[in-house]
């Protein structure tokens, strides 16, 4: 397979939402083995296909110690989330540099087309769920930066923005 170079931040199409996807075809196969390379080449815990450039509601998820057990979805979405809630300091390769403690549920039940076509209902927990919801927002044309303020999201960008320019980036 292969590892997908990752859009830019201020590329519409990260914050525009994503495609829903019919049916598991093998071009649907293929595109989530290249997620999952290109995810472990991060390496990171999930990856959403908008982040790539692949307009569909696809996502991959591994959060294990071990790595090897990555969760392939398509058309993920939140059906419980706990009260409470769980910090996590996230970023995202599309704006290198940069991460922000988040908010988000500890624990959720999601409902997904898995990768034998089949609709799952899966619970997920710890980073496990943060990922989970990361992507989901992804996939909703949201990053983790739609979760706090104007000032610190804007900070963020110009401190990305700032470190690329000294690394030779854009």
């Amino acid at each position: 397979m292969a590892v997908r170079a990752f859009i830019p931040f201020d590329d519409r199409r990260l914050h525009s939402p994503a495609a829903p996807v019919e049916t598991i075809t093998e071009t649907v196969r293929m595109i989530w083995d290249d997620m999952i390379d290109t995810m472990e080449a991060m390496p990171g815990v999930g990856l959403a296909a908008p982040q790539i450039g692949i307009m569909l509601r696809l996502a991959v998820v591994d959060a294990s110690d071990k790595r090897g057990q990555a969760v392939r979805m398509a058309n993920p979405e939140v059906l419980h989330a706990s009260v409470q809630l769980r910090s996590h300091d996230e970023a995202s390769p599309n704006l290198p540099g940069v991460w922000a403690p988040i908010k988000r549920p500890r624990a959720v039940t999601v409902r997904f087309l898995n990768d034998q076509g089949q609709i799952e209902d899966r619970d997920f927990v710890g980073l496990w769920a943060t990922s989970v919801q990361h992507q989901i927002d992804h996939l909703n044309g949201k990053t983790y930066l739609d979760h706090l303020s104007p000032l610190r999201r804007k900070m963020l960008i110009q401190k990305s923005k700032k470190g690329s320019a000294l690394q030779g980036g854009r």
